[in-house]
């Protein structure tokens, strides 16, 4: 690690330790709260944050069954966190993964190994949401949720659930110590910040608002990094149990994975920055922003997919269904890939009714067949992937994040 990059740092030290006769440099992030001043942009983009969240809490409280929006929005997130890590796996592949097909229609291929690891995350984060009920957001559910992230996956065998014992790097395939990007703090010191984390998480004595406070935990925890393998997934689940935990949002709508895949180079250099040079009002600018745009795109979404189930319902009303298909329809909301034993199982009926239910949301042109097969089949509610993967909005426009107002 190149020392003088760090060494006069306002947001941290760097320390000198030793690995195997082998001395390098690390650095130490300074405790939560950082010292600096809000400024009127800061504070305006800030509070554009905090309305586009409340416009989509609003939402969320606000529609008949709100919960149908959870599983779709939950595994885009999925996606697109472990993608940030090099996973290849698409949304349409998760899905086909979960309905036991290995294949999906019109996805890219992926290893299964990429897919479990998605999976994974949506298994980490749902858990972590149910714990909240009895365990507040704290280094004891940080290691729960890691370890359901990590288990059968690729950096499974590097201690899920436990904090390292030995010393990690971040730098480019085959660096060592010395020569990485960076060295997070040495156990010791790690440990020491794991601490003074854990109180900032439990505290609310300094007078930044809420998603401001986001911004500083999200950079800790990277800075910190805690864990031999799966920190950035960790700290992007954190921020969606964290949205949760403080009551700023009902339900799990709001994820910034999105935001940071598409800015990826400039999410690493800024987090960088802060630790060299203390660019805390950049970073949580961006932070901000990226709050935002996430909250208006989940508020278009919610409503795409909330108006796509009304049309299916008036529809199939209308063509006189029977309520076992209503039921099959609403359902793949949840589940938009399924096969035939598995809407079976779904309305606990015999095989020959759940094939008349399938057919009659095939004819209603809500499923379509994954492929021309007559065995083992599978059926895919394609305009549900179709709007929770695509980047186009709801005025069919080509839909971009627009650039950070930042210098």
């Amino acid at each position: 690690m190149d020392v003088s990059r760090f060494r006069n740092s306002p947001s941290g030290r760097v320390v000198q330790a030793n690995a195997g006769g082998v001395a390098y440099w690390a650095f130490v992030p300074a405790p939560l709260p950082p010292a600096f001043p809000p400024d009127a942009e800061l504070m305006r983009v800030s509070s554009q944050a905090a309305y586009a969240l409340g416009e989509l809490a609003a939402l969320g409280r606000g529609l008949a069954n709100p919960h149908l929006l959870i599983g779709p929005f939950l595994r885009r997130e999925a996606v697109l966190s472990s993608r940030i890590e090099g996973t290849q796996a698409g949304i349409a592949e998760l899905y086909a993964y979960e309905a036991g097909q290995l294949s999906a229609p019109r996805a890219a291929p992926a290893s299964v190994s990429d897919v479990q690891e998605v999976f994974n995350y949506v298994r980490a984060l749902e858990y972590g949401m149910e714990r909240l009920a009895t365990l507040p957001v704290g280094l004891p559910l940080i290691r729960e949720v890691h370890e359901r992230l990590m288990q059968g996956v690729r950096g499974g065998m590097a201690a899920p659930g436990e904090f390292r014992h030995v010393q990690n790097w971040i730098g480019h395939h085959g660096c060592t110590l010395v020569d990485a990007d960076y060295v997070p703090p040495p156990v010791p010191e790690m440990l020491e910040a794991l601490d003074a984390f854990e109180g900032y998480l439990h505290s609310f004595t300094d007078e930044y608002p809420p998603l401001v406070r986001l911004s500083f935990i999200h950079y800790q925890f990277e800075a910190i990094h805690p864990f031999l393998d799966g920190n950035g997934r960790v700290g992007r689940l954190l921020t969606s149990l964290l949205l949760m935990s403080w009551q700023l949002l009902p339900l799990p709508l709001l994820y910034l994975s999105a935001y940071f895949e598409w800015y990826r180079p400039r999410y690493y250099d800024l987090l960088s920055a802060v630790s060299e040079r203390g660019a805390w009002r950049e970073w949580t600018l961006f932070f901000l922003q990226g709050v935002v745009e996430q909250a208006r795109d989940a508020s278009d979404r919610s409503r795409r997919l909330h108006d796509l189930e009304s049309k299916w319902r008036e529809r199939l009303t209308g063509a006189r269904a029977p309520a076992l298909a209503l039921k099959l329809a609403e359902s793949l909301f949840v589940s938009p890939i399924l096969t035939i034993p598995q809407a079976q199982k779904l309305l606990d009926v015999t095989y020959p009714t759940a094939l008349r239910c399938v057919e009659k949301l095939v004819e209603a042109r809500i499923l379509q067949p994954t492929s021309g097969a007559t065995y083992g089949r599978a059926f895919a509610a394609e305009r549900i992937l179709a709007i929770v993967n695509d980047p186009v909005r709801s005025d069919d426009a080509t839909y971009r994040f627009p650039a950070p107002s930042i210098n």
